[in-house]
């Protein structure tokens, strides 16, 4: 395996794992006092799922010298390294990092101050993206920046709540469980257009001309708006379908829900390894 195969695995594996710890932490901070079933093991898998993300991001982060050589053998080498030490990526590292300890202090903590405290976290992880990558250097970076930090914030609940939907339509009472899923949709329903509006303005202005949509970079984007498309009938199904007939206590439709969940998690997961995929070789520029 190169040294580049190897660090764009690792940058998708922390980008799962990164928005899968933000988005329960995201979701504890609206549902926590109505999950009595499911709340101490949310909290456990966040907290894992943190402890996960920083192994992987660091070591992405020590392979960035053996990139910049082309060999895994830079890795060794204290001057690239001193180089990595002394750019963006350990800005991004050090937010990312400090995050994922605050909103593992506010999953172990519980209460007013340990949502404040995810949520701080929450913002400081996702906050690392504007930092590096192809928005930071753009002209326009005082629009992207924003822009970009509001696509991730839908995405990072989207993708984070599929879990704890999927736990709680079997462990909460169907009341409960009803009532969640119904609200959860409700805001997801709310959520879509700005998602899409996101990922226009990001792709009009990053992009050059339309011609860079037959470049690597523009398929892979293109890739991604198709995967989002394939996600919204499930989402729909659940909203409309499933979700009230949980809430009834249909144990097939529960078992349904839960069948649409892990297909949702399953193109979502997909969707941000296309992104660390992108982000990691290509650029818009770039014709590949």
């Amino acid at each position: 395996m190169s040294v580049d195969l190897l660090s764009g695995t690792l940058r998708a594996l922390s980008f799962l794992t990164l928005f899968q710890v933000a988005g329960i932490a995201l979701f504890l901070a609206l549902c926590e006092q109505e999950l009595p079933n499911t709340q101490v093991a949310l909290r456990r898998s966040g907290s894992s799922a943190a402890l996960i993300a920083a192994i992987f991001l660091i070591a992405q982060y020590l392979l960035e010298a053996g990139r910049m050589s082309g060999e895994f053998g830079g890795v060794l080498d204290p001057t690239l390294q001193g180089i990595v030490m002394r750019s963006a990526a350990s800005v991004t590292l050090s937010w990312r990092l400090l995050g994922l300890v605050l909103i593992v202090a506010g999953l172990r903590r519980g209460g007013a101050g340990g949502t404040v405290a995810g949520l701080v976290g929450v913002v400081m992880v996702l906050a690392a993206f504007t930092l590096v990558g192809h928005t930071s250097t753009a002209p326009l970076r005082w629009l992207l920046s924003p822009v970009l930090l509001a696509h991730l914030m839908v995405v990072t609940f989207w993708f984070g709540a599929l879990l704890p939907l999927y736990f709680i339509s079997s462990r909460e009472a169907a009341e409960t469980a009803g009532r969640i899923v119904a609200t959860f949709s409700a805001r997801a329903v709310w959520h879509v257009p700005g998602l899409l509006l996101a990922v226009l303005v990001l792709a009009t202005v990053l992009l050059p001309n339309l011609a860079a949509l037959r470049t690597p970079y523009g398929e892979l984007l293109i890739v991604k708006v198709i995967g989002f498309s394939l996600i919204m009938p499930l989402a729909a199904l659940n909203r409309w379908r499933f979700g009230p007939a949980l809430g009834r206590g249909d144990l097939v439709a529960g078992r349904g829900f839960r069948s649409a969940v892990a297909m949702e998690f399953a193109l979502l997961a997909a969707i941000l390894c296309v992104t660390a995929v992108m982000t990691t070789f290509y650029s818009p520029e770039s014709p590949g």
